[in-house]
């Protein structure tokens, strides 16, 4: 989670690389904004639609898919397009992996969405570097000019930022001041999700355990010893 232009997006990449690990998806919040209707695609045109406001995305949706992918699942995510803003046609397939990345500015906004975070880092950077960066990304990316993109971020961005996203920084578990070039805070993330991989499987185990209470295990199912040669194949059977 962090505002707009804070680094959220190199954080995420940064973590993925220096994990090192298969079997990692990146989630972004901006693929889950909402379909416009034809007033609020005009309103857009004109920088008056608040993109920045939780009723501008579909938690419905993003809840689902990312239990899905904690559950191992292949899921469909829609591919939004910031020039148009609109949804693409064509939805991207993605597999649920070991590890999964969750960022955009709102992550922290919706209850339902909290409960899936296993771990809540808040990309804290300073409001001026996050207005320039966002001129810099809009303009160049997103075809926008400069007299929208500020009129967008007084209008809406930062009261928004101030509203839903700032207070949010309370429930995080990790603060990164500086973003991406916070490498000592990264190195520390990347350390504890190591660590979260080299464990066991508890929710495994513990299905495993209630499917057959009271019961004898089937003869069909075998425990390898933990040795070595068995935890170095990391392999996973879904």
């Amino acid at each position: 989670c962090g505002g707009s232009a804070s680094g959220k997006t190199t954080v995420a990449t940064r973590i993925i690389e220096a994990l090192d690990v298969p079997w990692v998806v990146l989630l972004s919040m901006d693929s889950f904004y909402k379909v416009l209707d034809e007033g609020q695609q005009a309103l857009a045109a004109r920088s008056d639609y608040n993109f920045d406001h939780p009723d501008a995305f579909d938690f419905e949706l993003l809840v689902s898919v990312l239990r899905k992918l904690k559950k191992g699942k292949s899921v469909k995510v829609p591919v939004y397009d910031f020039t148009t803003h609109s949804r693409r046609r064509e939805w991207k397939t993605v597999y649920g992996a070991n590890v999964i990345v969750f960022e955009g500015i709102l992550a922290f906004a919706n209850k339902e969405l909290l409960k899936l975070l296993d771990m809540k880092v808040f990309v804290d950077t300073d409001s001026d570097i996050r207005l320039v960066r966002r001129l810099q990304r809009d303009i160049m990316e997103r075809g926008r000019d400069v007299a929208g993109v500020i009129k967008q971020y007084n209008k809406f961005v930062k009261p928004a930022f101030e509203q839903y996203i700032e207070p949010t920084v309370q429930v995080a578990d990790i603060v990164v001041p500086r973003g991406g070039e916070n490498f000592v805070a990264l190195d520390l993330i990347v350390q504890h999700v190591h660590s979260q991989l080299e464990k066991p499987f508890p929710p495994c185990r513990a299905a495993l355990a209630s499917a057959h209470q009271g019961q004898p295990l089937p003869k069909t199912l075998s425990v390898l010893e933990s040795t070595p040669q068995v935890r170095g194949m990391h392999t996973i059977i879904r």
